[in-house]
């Protein structure tokens, strides 16, 4: 015969499962909302070419790592990760070197 011990241990396996089956028929129920509506619908910016000029920055060889304009494509891809403001993108074409221009120590 069982124990008195093995009875609650059966009658609380018991109940579990049928907890769960409830749970489970509770959730088939429920309606199903449609995924769309629930989703917030973000525009991407129409004149931002960051995604191609890292693309174009990332095809170049190590010859080309001192580029001007990918080390500041570059940063403002960092820029924006961190959550900055996003900047406009330096004009300049992408075969042209920047000028140089002497930093606030230099200047005399």
């Amino acid at each position: 015969m069982l124990g008195r011990s093995e009875i609650f241990r059966a009658a609380a396996i018991i109940l579990l499962i049928a907890v769960f089956i409830a749970t489970l028929f509770a959730i088939n129920r429920r309606p199903s909302t449609p995924a769309a509506e629930t989703a917030p619908t973000v525009a991407p910016p129409a004149s931002d070419d960051l995604t191609s000029e890292l693309r174009r920055c990332s095809a170049l060889g190590p010859q080309d790592a001192e580029d001007a304009r990918c080390m500041a494509v570059w940063e403002e891809n960092r820029r924006r990760f961190f959550g900055r403001p996003a900047r406009p993108l330096p004009l300049s074409p992408p075969g042209a070197v920047a000028p140089a221009t002497p930093s606030s120590g230099d200047a005399r």
